[in-house]
């Protein structure tokens, strides 16, 4: 918790605070990087509030090596997300309004540390079976995640099928054809 939302905490107790962070969701190879929080117990990806006057980038990045030890060398906005659906409650009551601001990050360094002060375990999860488990605030985020990966999943897949259409010799047979267009690439 940052020295403003502790100050904060002190005027208006556990009201809801609107909140600003800075996340990063750690995809390589078609898993991404999950966090098992110590706070509520649930998957996340690693995020936080960002201080006052620093850049959410670098909030995200900070995020991501204290969480995960891993760095970040660079990201690619995913999106914005706020509403109601982010809205939360902490397990010592206190409710915050979030505004995250995620980051999607394929280029990285380091090796990963399966506990923090804020995790209990990290593990990397296929991205057709995360885990039920997922923490309310970043199931909005998460989805968008998995939908934008899918898609370029799915380009590549398309990229990789006319590649094969133009490679096609012209000499195989109809019955080969049909084999070939089977193959899944």
């Amino acid at each position: 918790m940052t020295d403003y939302i502790k100050s904060m905490r002190r005027y208006i107790g556990h009201e809801r605070l609107m909140i600003v962070g800075g996340s990063v969701i750690v995809h390589k190879d078609g898993n991404i990087l999950l966090q098992l929080r110590k706070d509520n117990g649930s998957w996340g990806y690693p995020g936080g509030c960002v201080e006052v006057g620093e850049p959410i980038e670098e909030a995200a990045k900070r995020e991501l090596f204290e969480e995960t030890r891993l760095t970040a060398n660079s990201l690619e906005l995913l999106g914005v997300f706020s509403g109601a659906e982010l809205f939360y409650t902490y397990p010592n009551g206190d409710m915050v309004a979030n505004n995250d601001i995620v980051y999607l990050c394929e280029d990285f360094s380091g090796e990963i540390i399966t506990e923090t002060n804020e995790t209990t375990d990290l593990r990397w999860f296929d991205i057709d079976n995360l885990p039920k488990n997922i923490s309310p605030p970043v199931k909005k985020p998460l989805t968008k995640c998995v939908e934008v990966l899918k898609g370029r999943l799915h380009i590549i897949s398309k990229q990789a099928q006319t590649i094969l259409n133009i490679d096609r010799p012209s000499d195989l047979s109809s019955a080969d054809l049909q084999e070939e267009d089977e193959i899944e690439v």
